[in-house]
């Protein structure tokens, strides 16, 4: 999410810190990985907005998603996925990543970014459009 390996580092690192300080709040509903996993979500969010590279936010109102061009399937390996993900802008990446990899609802992220749900869709719908162009190009590599 950060897409940058030190940073990764030092938030791993706060996040284990957090886990282990706020160790008696763990009540034992969801397995301790799930609950250490949303402290490291969260520690991600608090570093992305502390660099400032917050999300610009667009037009309230919601957006339809554009439908991508029809593709002829091609398979990509997990390496040729990951790079084109980290190519992405912050917002794109950010959004992708909470919703498709952490299974969170625009809803979610949008409390969580503090934008719109509306801004969340349509930034997910873009990062999709671009994430496509981008394996494109690097398969015509």
């Amino acid at each position: 999410m950060l897409n940058d390996k030190e940073d990764a580092k030092d938030v791993l690192q706060e996040s284990f810190i957090s886990a282990f300080k706020n160790i008696h709040q763990y009540s034992g509903k969801v397995s301790f990985g799930s609950w250490l996993k949303r402290i490291v979500i969260n520690a991600c969010i608090a570093a992305i907005k502390k660099r400032n590279n917050n999300i610009i936010p667009l037009e309230e109102r919601d957006l339809p998603e554009e439908p991508l061009e029809e593709e002829t399937r091609i398979a990509y390996t997990i390496e040729e996925v990951k790079a084109a993900v980290s190519e992405l802008a912050d917002g794109y990446r950010i959004i992708l990543s909470l919703y498709l990899f952490e299974d969170y609802s625009h809803k979610m992220i949008a409390e969580k970014l503090n934008i719109s749900e509306g801004t969340s869709k349509s930034q997910y719908s873009r990062a999709r459009k671009k994430l496509s162009e981008l394996m494109k190009k690097n398969v015509e590599l």
